[in-house]
């Protein structure tokens, strides 16, 4: 069998890249190792699939070259991804910060890719593993690889001009995701930068963990602090931990061993409030001056947490110097994760394929003429709010021109 462009992985990248290079008249074959195709846009965004942001340049992902994405992002842009879904006539809503989701269902998006697909005569071959590959030529007008496949009816040898390499990273493995990839880099010798799971909730092991099982689905918004990053946004207690936009949005750039700050009441200066009601002479507890401002539940955990001593006695008898303590930690929570839940749910993958080997305008590793590696898999991971469909959509387009 042979083809002009061989797609390994049928996620959003792939995809794109497949219409790309089927617009060009390449002949064009995918082929998943799942049973069915864009399981992952199927689950993004709550099943709504949060597609792209308005908003989007280089400082909204993470890379050994911050540099890199910039040329790809460039040449597909959010508008010309908008432009395809309003020409299949997909209804859209912008959501905070700038995010897009479908209206009705991911399923549409997904639809949509296919339609495209089929219309282009891309052919895409589901549970289909790949045995090995093989370099056999360098010629651009031949066959330069060689992609043994393991179907359900055999193994099948496919010669292709093009290769390209979308079978995303080790994130949320139910989902198809898996390390193929990075072994065939290992194979050819190309660098990789560290992975590690991102966009994925952190777990405790201390009395921590305890207060957050009893919090469990209790919802706040914070201002979350980690290596010189902060974002604001909501923050979820669960039985296991902490999760929420603003949890995942920080552990882009948490290491393990490294402590978070949480803000609980980024508006407010809460040891100056509490000093100055002191002065005031307010005969009043704490937990009465700070019940309008907290949830009762979570109110109740940190008085346990940090003034079960002094609990009973009104602001009058408490010293300045304990009141500015206990003031501070609702300002600056330092907490010490444990670890994160992991691949199991991470959204994507930290690190991936060294982009120095990687051409940023073709998405070509530079010594491997027609190989391209394109979306997860690459050293480049976007903030939560479709920042990392943008750059699927945006490297497949630009492996697709090419390849």
């Amino acid at each position: 069998m042979k083809c002009d462009v061989l797609i390994l992985g049928g996620g959003a990248a792939g995809l794109m890249c497949a219409i790309t290079a089927a617009k060009r008249q390449q002949n064009v074959v995918v082929i998943e190792k799942s049973n069915k195709v864009g399981k992952k846009i199927l689950m993004s965004g709550g099943g709504r699939c949060n597609f792209t942001n308005l908003i989007v340049d280089a400082e909204h992902f993470i890379s050994n070259n911050p540099k890199f994405c910039k040329s790809a992002l460039k040449r597909f842009m959010p508008e010309d991804f908008i432009k395809m879904i309003e020409e299949h006539g997909i209804e859209y809503e912008e959501k905070k910060h700038r995010q897009l989701f479908c209206v009705n269902s991911s399923k549409d998006i997904l639809n949509m890719l296919l339609l495209e697909c089929s219309s282009l005569g891309v052919k895409i071959h589901t549970d289909c593993e790949v045995s090995s590959i093989k370099k056999i030529g360098i010629n651009e007008l031949k066959e330069r690889y060689e992609a043994t496949l393991h179907l359900s009816s055999g193994n099948r040898v496919v010669n292709t001009k093009s290769l390209v390499v979308a079978t995303g990273a080790l994130s949320i493995p139910t989902l198809g995701g898996s390390g193929f990839g990075y072994e065939l880099a290992k194979q050819l010798n190309l660098p990789l930068v560290t992975r590690q799971a991102s966009l994925v909730p952190f777990m405790f092991n201390d009395n921590v963990k305890n207060l957050c099982e009893e919090l469990s689905g209790l919802s706040v918004n914070v201002v979350v602090t980690a290596n010189k990053k902060q974002f604001e946004e909501s923050m979820l207690f669960t039985h296991r931990g902490l999760s929420g936009p603003a949890i995942l949005q920080i552990s882009n750039y948490w290491k393990p061993g490294d402590s978070i700050n949480i803000n609980l009441l980024p508006e407010i200066d809460v040891a100056s409030v509490l000093l100055n009601k002191k002065r005031g002479g307010q005969k009043i507890t704490l937990k009465r001056i700070l019940s309008p401002l907290l949830p009762k539940a979570l109110l109740f955990q940190l008085e346990e947490l940090w003034w079960s001593n002094l609990k009973d006695l009104n602001l009058s008898e408490i010293s300045d110097s304990s009141l500015r303590s206990i003031g501070n930690q609702f300002n600056k929570w330092s907490l010490k994760p444990s670890s994160t839940e992991g691949y199991r749910t991470a959204e994507v993958t930290l690190g991936g394929i060294d982009t120095s080997v990687i051409n940023s305008k073709t998405m070509e590793i530079k010594n491997y003429p027609g190989l391209f590696f394109i979306g997860e898999v690459v050293d480049v991971t976007g903030h939560l709010g479709g920042y990392n469909f943008q750059w699927a959509w945006a490297s497949g387009f630009s492996a697709g021109q090419f390849a």
